[in-house]
């Protein structure tokens, strides 16, 4: 069972500088041969949320997340973790935890030997070894040899890496990977207790319904350069679009007036006895219908989803496509 006592177990947020825990990526970009990982990029990662960091196949993520953490040097640009590049911080793990691979452990130590060895490699009580391991649910395999652990055992080992300092900074790649259901929502609200505490968390994850739910902000990129950054409330409403359902017992009349005022109007539900209305806003829809004398049984607005926002603003970004995504990017 995965413990949920996350408040004694890190800092308080008193005891994090929300000024400087965060990550600002300025003018990154990097090649392999002739191919441009990334392009450009620039963003900030603010303490006190959980940010998204989005993308298709082959955005240039994995890519940003290593040179965030100095394990890929930028050709141009550069990478401040609380104001300063990561190379020149002293104990890092202290400062930045972070799970890239959840399969980088040596397969012959044990879970607790290999938590172990990284603590005294940043001068880390061994004492949180074992607080680390309850938090994520694996003393009970404590012991046991990482090669034989399971995907999901192996994030859940990754993320107690990345907790063994209490650092203020934290970046995730899919973290979510091979997790059951109660794994994914621990560390959904696992994330929010860190950016409740005002520590800076980035996470990159393909399930979008998850990231719905998980992140704050977004960053969202393709081919390399940034497409947008924004709240996801923002993005969803800005990209994926909003309408409105409507139910009326005059549905004609209502239909005709809402066609009249220059609003998209689709027909929706049973025998078609509720109207989609996009290209106009909520309000006007109800002074619309008190005009004609239409009695509303439902007007609510309904917003798109983060999916459907991403595929619209991303659509171009994709490397690889079949001829069925051309004929779904065509009727988007």
């Amino acid at each position: 069972m995965l413990s949920t006592n996350l408040s004694r177990r890190c800092f308080a947020a008193s005891d994090i500088d929300e000024e400087l825990s965060m990550i600002e990526a300025v003018g990154l970009t990097k090649r392999y041969g002739r191919t441009l990982a990334v392009n450009n990029l620039s963003f900030t990662v603010q303490p006190g949320r959980v940010t998204g960091f989005l993308g298709p196949n082959g955005a240039g993520k994995s890519t940003t997340m290593r040179m965030i953490l100095g394990l890929d040097k930028p050709d141009t640009g550069h990478v401040l973790i609380n104001g300063q590049p990561y190379k020149t911080l002293h104990q890092p793990l202290r400062t930045v935890g972070a799970l890239l691979d959840a399969k980088w452990v040596h397969p012959n130590r044990s879970a607790k030997a290999h938590l172990h060895w990284l603590a005294r490699s940043n001068n880390i009580p061994t004492t949180r070894v074992d607080d680390v391991l309850d938090l994520v649910g694996l003393t009970a395999v404590a012991n046991r040899r990482a090669g034989g652990f399971s995907l999901g055992m192996s994030q859940r080992l990754g993320i107690a890496a990345a907790l063994l300092g209490d650092p203020q900074v934290l970046l995730f790649d899919e973290p979510v990977n091979g997790l059951d259901p109660e794994g994914i929502l621990w560390i959904r609200k696992f994330m929010h207790n860190l950016a409740n505490q005002g520590r800076t968390v980035l996470v990159s994850s393909h399930l979008l319904s998850e990231m719905s739910l998980t992140a704050t902000d977004l960053i969202v990129i393709g081919k390399g350069h940034l497409i947008t950054q924004a709240t996801t409330t923002d993005f969803i409403q800005q990209a994926g679009g909003s309408v409105t359902r409507v139910r009326t017992p005059q549905l004609d009349a209502m239909r005709a007036a809402l066609l009249g005022s220059g609003a998209g109007v689709v027909a929706d539900g049973k025998d078609g006895e509720v109207l989609i209305v996009s290209d106009l806003a909520i309000a006007a829809i109800g002074e619309l219908a008190a005009s004609i004398g239409a009695v509303l049984h439902e007007l609510s607005p309904q917003s798109g989803s983060l999916e459907e926002a991403f595929l619209r603003m991303t659509g171009e970004s994709v490397e690889f496509r079949s001829p069925s995504d051309e004929i779904d990017s065509a009727a988007r």
